[in-house]
């Protein structure tokens, strides 16, 4: 199983085994990582599960596709590295993934 490392605004991590085929969100929801709200259950439909992809995994994880980054204009403090936990998809090349958790959600 891949695992993600979510690290809090104040350096507090997280570490988790992601099941391939999720998402970042539905993993972090399912092991009550703090600062993922998901109000809209991974619909695309809100920003409350905005993250900060590690430079190391941005290439890896994609960018945002257009509905993706309207979403994100609604997001806290948005950075270059912004995406919606919702729209990455836990894949094998992805263990070890590192996310930051922003101080707080939109």
């Amino acid at each position: 199983m891949p695992k993600i490392t979510f690290i809090n605004s104040d350096g507090n991590q997280t570490e988790i085994d992601a099941a391939e085929g999720t998402t970042v969100m539905e993993n972090a929801i399912k092991n009550m990582v703090q600062g993922i709200e998901a109000e809209c259950g991974g619909a695309c439909a809100c920003a409350t599960c905005h993250v900060y992809v590690d430079d190391a995994w941005t290439a890896k994880t994609g960018s945002a596709e257009p509905m993706e980054e309207d979403m994100l204009d609604f997001a806290y403090d948005v950075k270059p590295s912004s995406r919606l936990s919702c729209q990455i998809k836990v894949t094998a090349e992805l263990d070890g993934l590192v996310v930051h958790v922003p101080e707080r959600q939109a």
